[in-house]
């Protein structure tokens, strides 16, 4: 077995940090403030079926970057593969180990261990926080450039000047897309996986049904073409919820991956948001599904979506157009699933026991 180690990037500076200068009693008050972190354990293990040729394989880890929501603890490996080693992609900074094994291995295996802590993510809207950060412009830019399935052109920005006419802050763009996504999408079971955010065909055919990949891309997409830079955010839950039963999932998490959304704000930075989920709650929150806005179940996720997260979640990416280093296929349209490939075929990522691989999470510590 081949086992190599990753090590820990360094941490950005918290808000604790930050406050170091403050009096002891400051320092105690503003600790206790804090959402506490949890800390946590990711397991995914790739066993691509049916090996021939060359067999390679893709397995996307956690955020690369340290945010004051999360902190990356470091990835471990081990397998039969010829080549492991880990990668990232230069545009979006996207981290994933890539596995190689030659045409004579006709059982493949790796197994991925990441270990990260989070915390409740909360921006309060209602006024800019005392220090935000400040993104670099060239990252902004990044986010209001369109993607193979987000233009930001015709029917796009079309839409979204509607949405946003008459709101001139910032903030009150932000809030009128959600507000209108919220109001005008649903989740549709049928979708497989998670979708795939083709928002123009999705606007052009009135269609508006789909699941977290489509209905929050429908919210970046249309924040860029209003002027506002947003990101997808590629991930999986990795814990249940302690307020909505529907938001959450541990244990085994193969089929559990969720994309969740920012928007950058100007005295704010970036704040999170997460239409999708609150149609989550709309169909699978209670028995029979199909709540209305109006129930209290609903409006409480409406009005916590936009601005906070529950982190119960692993974020892994912001990529999307991502091509595969040593790929024979195209771009995938983004990062949330392990890829893998053989000499006949690239496997299909949504069917984890076809393609033969595993995900699992436990909780450390709280």
């Amino acid at each position: 077995m081949q086992r190599r180690r990753f090590l820990k990037h360094g941490f950005a500076l918290s808000a604790g940090a930050l406050a170091t200068g403050l009096p002891g009693p400051a320092r105690v008050a503003l600790a206790q403030a804090q959402p506490k972190w949890r800390t946590f354990e990711v397991l995914s293990k790739i066993e691509p079926a049916a090996p021939s040729g060359v067999t390679r394989a893709w397995i996307p880890v956690p955020l690369l970057g340290e945010t004051d929501y999360f902190r990356r603890l470091g990835d471990t490996w081990k397998g039969n593969a010829a080549v492991m080693r880990l990668e990232r992609d230069p545009k979006y900074d996207a981290g994933f180990v890539y596995a190689e094994w030659p045409g004579t291995e006709k059982a493949p295996v790796i197994e991925i261990t990441s270990k990260f802590s989070t915390r409740d993510r909360v921006v309060d809207v209602s006024r800019p926080p005392a220090a935000a950060a400040r993104e670099d412009a060239a990252v902004l830019r990044k986010y209001l450039e369109p993607t193979a399935l987000l233009p930001t052109d015709g029917i796009v920005r079309e839409t979204a000047q509607q949405i946003v006419k008459g709101r001139g802050t910032e903030l009150a763009k932000a809030k009128a897309i959600y507000d209108w996504t919220v109001d005008n999408t649903f989740r549709d079971p049928k979708v497989k996986g998670c979708g795939l955010g083709d928002i123009k065909t999705m606007l052009e055919t009135r269609y508006l049904g789909g699941k977290c990949a489509d209905l929050n891309a429908l919210y970046v997409g249309l924040a860029r073409a209003a002027g506002l830079p947003a990101r997808d955010v590629y991930g999986v839950r990795c814990a249940d919820s302690g307020e909505f039963k529907s938001l959450g999932k541990g244990g085994d998490i193969s089929r559990a991956q969720h994309c969740r959304a920012e928007v950058y704000l100007t005295g704010y930075g970036w704040v999170p948001v997460d239409p999708a989920d609150v149609r989550k709650v709309v169909l699978e929150e209670k028995a029979g599904g199909n709540l209305p806005l109006t129930d209290p179940a609903v409006q409480k996720a409406r009005a916590k979506l936009f601005g906070a997260w529950e982190m119960n979640w692993l974020a892994y990416n912001y990529a999307h157009d991502l091509k595969l280093p040593n790929s024979q296929g195209k771009p995938i349209v983004f990062l949330m699933y392990p890829q893998a490939e053989t000499a006949n075929e690239r496997k299909d990522s949504l069917d984890p026991a076809a393609f033969r691989y595993t995900i699992s999470s436990k909780e450390l510590s709280a």
